[in-house]
C-alpha cells in the first residue's frame, strides 16, 4: 500500500494514525508507522508525513514520545484538532531539543483552531502548511458539509496561511464516484487560494495535479506581464485590453515558480 501510494504521483504521502484507527489498534499502527519510516527506502521527492493523534490525548503524546526516539523521522508531522499555537510552540520545543528538523503541517478544524487560524500559522517556524479539515469543522459549526456553509472557514484558513506565504491545503472530496464535481470542487478551491487539494484514492490524482499545475497558458500569460511591466515606466499596463496594476506581479512570479518547482 505504502510503495502504490509513493509512486502514485503524489506530493505527500501521509501514514495515519488519527481518525481512521480504531482505538484498539493505535499501539500497532504506531509501530507500522515507524517501521515504515525506519526500514523503507523511498522517493525523496515525495514527502512522508504522520498524521498524528491529538496532543491533548494520551494517544498523541505516546506518538511524539515515540517520534521523538526514532531513528528516522518522517518529513512531517499531520497535526490534528489544533486549538491554541501553544500546541505547536510545545512539539516545536521538543523538536528543537532532540535537534530534529522534523516539519509540521497544522489541520485548521475546530472553532478555536478557526478562531486564531492566524496565531497557529505564525507560531513556529517548523509550520509548512495549513490544512482544512471540513468533516470536523462542520460538525462543530453545527452546519452541513457544504462549500457554501464552511465557506467563511474555508477563506480564513486560506487567509491566515498567505499571512505567513504558507501553503495551504483543501480537504479531500469523499464521493469517489463522482469525478465531476470533484473536479468542480478542486477548481474552486483553486481558485479561493488554495495551493492544493487531499486525496483518498489514486484515481483522483491525476485530476487533481491538472488542476493544480499551472498550464502553458497560464505561465506564457505570466511571462508575458512580467515582461510588459519591465518595459513600463509606471505600475500600470494593458494586457489582452485590460489594465493590470503591479501588484498581480507577485502572482505571476508566484505561477512561474510553482510550474518550474513541478518541472524540476
Amino acid at each position: 500500500m505504502f510503495s502504490k501510494a509513493i509512486n502514485s504521483g503524489v506530493d505527500i504521502v501521509c501514514l495515519e494514525l488519527e481518525d481512521g484507527i480504531a482505538q484498539s489498534d493505535k499501539n500497532l499502527a504506531r509501530e507500522k508507522a515507524l517501521d515504515i519510516i525506519n526500514t523503507i527506502e523511498y522517493d525523496s521527492k515525495v514527502e512522508v508525513l504522520i498524521r498524528i493523534n491529538s496532543i491533548k490525548e494520551s494517544c498523541g503524546l505516546l506518538d511524539i514520545a515515540a517520534l521523538l526516539k526514532s531513528k528516522n523521522q518522517p518529513d512531517g508531522l499531520l497535526v490534528p484538532k489544533i486549538k491554541s499555537p501553544e500546541e505547536l510552540i510545545i512539539l516545536d520545543n521538543l523538536f528543537t531539543e532532540k535537534k530534529l528538523n522534523t516539519k509540521i503541517h497544522a489541520i485548521i478544524e475546530t472553532n478555536l483552531g478557526l478562531e486564531k487560524a492566524f496565531e497557529i500559522a505564525a507560531s513556529c517556524n517548523r509550520i509548512e502548511s495549513l490544512f482544512f479539515g471540513a468533516v470536523d469543522m462542520s460538525a462543530e459549526l453545527r452546519c452541513q458539509n457544504s462549500w457554501e456553509n464552511l465557506l467563511f472557514a474555508r477563506s480564513r484558513v486560506v487567509h491566515a496561511a498567505a499571512s505567513k506565504q504558507l501553503d495551504v491545503i483543501d480537504v479531500p472530496f469523499l464521493d469517489l464516484n463522482n469525478m465531476k464535481k470533484m473536479k468542480e470542487e478542486s477548481v474552486k478551491s483553486k481558485n479561493l487560494g488554495f495551493t492544493g487539494k487531499g486525496a483518498i484514492h489514486p484515481k483522483q490524482i491525476k485530476i487533481l495535479n491538472k488542476v493544480f499545475t499551472p498550464s502553458l497558458k497560464e505561465v506564457n500569460k505570466a511571462k508575458k506581464i512580467i515582461k510588459l511591466f519591465e518595459k513600463s515606466l509606471t505600475g500600470l499596463i494593458v494586457y489582452d485590453g485590460k489594465l493590470i496594476e503591479k501588484p498581480v506581479l507577485r502572482e505571476m512570479y508566484r505561477i512561474i515558480n510553482i510550474y518550474n518547482t513541478i518541472k524540476k
